[in-house]
């Protein structure tokens, strides 16, 4: 990569850092160059311009690599004496854009399960509006969508939301400029994507996925207990009918077809976990299962 490649690609940050390490390298150069230049033979003359270089390559590679601790001492939130120094404001997490337009994100940063920055990448907020001017309405209501809870973010969530202008490699698609950047960050990815899981997984890389965090706090539901549904549709077998509970989970009643659009009182009789997620077969109460 060439110097002007990076310094189309690297984050501002850096960009900032690099300048400040090379005017500190370059300050000490000078300081030195006045006694270097009083040496005999040809070192007063070629010492000084070596010292330069060496010290200006040391300012910037320091201060690149030490930002984060370098902005935490004059914002006063680092102390190195202290026993439990705050964290870095290195703890971040990248969102994809499914993850956006999914909506839950929103509601589960309220809760204060997250911590740290939620980041957003230049080319995810550019395909959100690539996907919000679409000229198909599915498609263009998506991503109004993900805009509004985009906003709401920025706005309401307990956490703070940065959209980072840094970008990958153009040749790849979204969901691979999202693993480079996670690569070069080394933070986590929350999605709800199962291909871009799969691919972040097998290169190492922390995924939060919106999916198996709703299928891991589902209530347990046992053999034997009793609950309420609402019977919305026919089932597949013979006299089955089909009902949902408030999270979403499909419940098959033996025999429920005909209180078909209205609720009865049933009795769990089994619970199959399915890789769709988690059915539950049921009875009405007072009759026995099929």
């Amino acid at each position: 990569m060439t110097l002007r490649e990076w310094a189309h690609r690297a984050p501002t940050a850096d960009l900032v850092a690099a300048i400040i390490g090379l005017l500190v390298g370059l300050v000490f150069a000078a300081l030195l160059a006045l006694p270097l230049s009083m040496m005999p033979w040809y070192l007063g003359g070629f010492l000084p311009i070596v010292m330069a270089v060496v010290l200006a390559y040391l300012g910037v590679t320091v201060v690149v690599a030490r930002k984060h601790d370098l902005l935490g001492i004059f914002a006063g939130r680092w102390n190195p004496l202290a026993k439990n120094p705050p964290a870095p404001p290195g703890d971040q997490i990248l969102v994809d854009t499914s993850a956006i337009i999914d909506g839950r994100i929103a509601d589960i940063t309220q809760t204060g399960f997250i911590s740290g920055t939620l980041v957003v990448p230049h080319f995810i907020l550019k395909e959100l509006q690539h996907i919000a001017d679409s000229p198909d309405a599915l498609r263009r209501n998506r991503g109004r969508r993900g805009l509004d809870i985009l906003n709401r973010l920025k706005k309401d969530s307990v956490v703070s939301v940065k959209v980072l202008d840094a970008d990958a490699d153009g040749s790849l698609d979204v969901d691979g400029k999202l693993v480079q950047v996670a690569r070069q960050l080394q933070c986590p990815i929350i999605t709800n994507d199962f291909n871009l899981n799969r691919v972040a997984a097998l290169q190492g890389i922390k995924v939060l996925n919106i999916n198996e965090l709703a299928n891991a706090v589902k209530s347990v539901v046992l053999p034997g207990e009793e609950m309420t549904v609402r019977i919305i549709q026919e089932g597949k077998e013979l006299g089955q009918g089909v009902g949902y509970l408030d999270d979403g989970t499909m419940v098959v009643v033996e025999g429920g077809r005909r209180y078909l659009n209205s609720e009865i009182a049933i009795v769990v009789s089994r619970v199959l976990q399915t890789a769709a997620g988690r059915m539950i077969f049921a009875h009405p109460r007072g009759e026995h299962g099929a």
